[in-house]
Parts: structure tokens; C-alpha cells; sequence
């Protein structure tokens, strides 16, 4: 058992199949496949519900499955901490990005990086995305993590050196509690539940959204709106509206059946996210804090 198999493992069961995982992981489906029967091999059990469309754990594939997610998460945490020590990381690192992006990104790497860099001092900035944008062309940010701010806000950051680190979707989410949910809806079904709105986070989004009402002739009237993730995602969970949450944001919950993901005919965005930092900045923290980001997102299960 080594950890390839382990990773290979767990994407099979996040991903929900072996052609889902393969994609995921840029390889073959037989190299996946293989990948698995060898660690039954050796493991000498099954792993796997043969004969079933989604991928599904057997009793020995769940303890695995568990242990597997800490061993990988360890690994990534322990290569995450040595690279920041062998950095000789020092001085200020000043971040902006918007809500939901640092509590899924960021929040989990500062108290790593905090750890094992005493002389290291990080600010982090939650804001608008148009606010943020103008605080990196003044200067006053190292590091802005944001959609894609040419066709998500129409602007540009000056001096700027970008690097991708996920593609995120919008997904329209209710309470995993409500019964009878369809799985998929026209826009101008939208009205028929009381509607919550992410504002202000990703204005293309929002514009494409509003048109799609206008040209349904459906009433854009949500009950409630707000710029914290966090917050509408206790409001949808409690049933008391469904709205379009940012897939990264609730891809646990939709898993563990406390939200459930709805399709909306003809309303599908996807969104680029990217880690801008000053170009030809001095400071390797910027660096090295990007790779550790980049490892918080290949550790959390899709």
C-alpha cells in the first residue's frame, strides 16, 4: 500500500466513479482501475460495491477510506510545514480576497504557517472584489485571491503575476432536509421557494442571473441577501430558502446529504479563480504560500 494508491483510492469514492476519478487525477481509466484491484490485492478484501453505478465503500472501504483521507491530509501538511521552514520566511505577507474564498483557501493555512514561522506577520483582508482590485493596483496587498477579475468584475490588476488555482461553479442548493426536490429546474421555477442571494462576490454571475429572471418574466425579489457565505449557508440548510452558493463552499455538505445540489436547465457558470501576487516581489512567502494553498485544494475531497 503506498500513497498513490491511497490518493487514487479516495478520488474514486469522492468522485463518485473510476472515469470521474481518472479525469481528476489526469490518468487512464484501466491505470485507475489497476490501481485499485492492486490495493484489494494486497489489502486481501474488497474495497468496492462491485456492480453499482456510483462508486460505494464496502465496511473495510469505509475504515480505509477514513484512514486514508488523515494519512494524505498528514503528508500534505508535513510537506506544507517543511517547505515553509526551509523557506526562511520572515517580514509581512498581506492578502485580500473575498469571504468565501479565504474561509475554504485560506483559513486553514495561516495557523500552519504561524506554526513554524514566528517572525512571519500576515494580514488578511476580506472585501468586495472591486475593493480588493484597487488595493493591489495601490500596492497596499502582496497577494489577491479572486475570480477572474477581467470578466468577473471587467477590471485589472497592474503588475501582476497570476497563477490558476481552481475552476469553481455556482450551484443552486436547498436544505438536503426538504423531500421531493427536483433535480432539475427551469429559471422560472426559481420563484416558487423563497430565493437567498450571494451579493456582491461575483457580479458577472449576478448580471447573468438577473437577465435570466428578466427573460423568464420572472420576479428577481430574493428574501434575503448577504456577502457571507457562511451565514446563507446556515439559512438554506434550515430550509428556509434555496439560492446559488459557490460549489467549493458546500461540496461537504451536498455530500453528507445536508444540502442537496439542484441543476437549473440553461444556468450553468463556472468561474476561474486565481492567485494574483506583485510581480517581481522580493518576499518568497508569496511563493511559497501558493504552493501551500495549491496543496489545501488537492487535500479537500471534490
Amino acid at each position: 500500500m503506498n500513497l498513490q494508491q491511497l490518493i487514487t483510492f479516495t478520488t474514486v469514492i469522492n468522485e463518485g466513479s473510476m472515469t470521474a476519478a481518472a479525469e481528476r487525477l489526469f490518468l487512464t481509466q484501466p491505470a485507475v482501475s489497476q490501481q485499485i484491484r492492486n490495493l484489494e490485492e494486497e489489502m486481501g478484501v474488497e474495497l468496492l460495491v462491485r456492480g453499482v453505478r456510483q462508486a460505494k465503500t464496502t465496511l473495510q472501504g469505509q475504515i480505509l477510506y477514513d484512514y486514508a483521507k488523515r494519512i494524505i491530509s498528514l503528508t500534505q501538511q508535513a510537506e506544507v510545514a517543511i517547505q515553509t521552514i526551509g523557506a526562511e520566511i520572515s517580514g509581512s505577507l498581506r492578502i485580500g480576497t473575498i469571504n468565501s474564498l479565504g474561509l475554504y483557501l485560506i483559513s486553514p493555512v495561516v495557523g500552519l504557517f504561524l506554526k513554524h514561522n514566528s517572525k512571519l506577520n500576515i494580514s488578511l483582508n476580506y472585501a468586495r472584489g472591486e475593493e480588493i482590485i484597487q488595493e493591489f493596483n495601490e500596492g497596499r496587498l502582496d497577494v489577491a485571491i479572486l475570480p477572474n477579475t477581467e470578466s468577473e468584475f471587467h477590471e485589472s490588476l497592474i503588475n501582476a503575476d497570476k497563477q490558476l488555482l481552481l475552476k469553481d461553479e455556482l450551484w443552486l442548493a436547498a436544505s438536503g432536509k426538504e423531500t421531493a426536490l427536483p433535480q432539475k429546474i427551469e429559471v422560472s421555477d426559481l420563484g416558487s421557494k423563497p430565493f437567498v442571494a450571494l451579493s456582491n462576490t461575483y457580479p458577472n454571475f449576478e448580471k447573468t442571473l438577473k437577465d435570466s429572471f428578466i427573460n423568464t418574466s420572472t420576479a428577481y425579489a430574493p428574501v434575503f441577501e448577504s456577502t457571507n457565505v457562511g451565514t446563507l449557508k446556515r439559512v438554506v440548510e434550515s430550509g428556509l430558502g434555496w439560492g446559488f452558493l459557490p460549489a467549493h463552499s458546500i461540496r461537504k455538505q451536498v455530500r453528507m446529504g445536508r444540502m442537496a445540489r439542484i441543476d437549473v436547465e440553461g444556468l450553468r457558470y463556472e468561474a476561474d479563480v486565481y492567485y494574483y501576487s506583485q510581480k517581481d516581489h522580493p518576499n518568497k512567502t508569496i511563493e511559497v504560500f501558493y504552493k501551500a494553498i495549491e496543496q489545501q485544494i488537492k487535500s479537500t475531497p471534490r
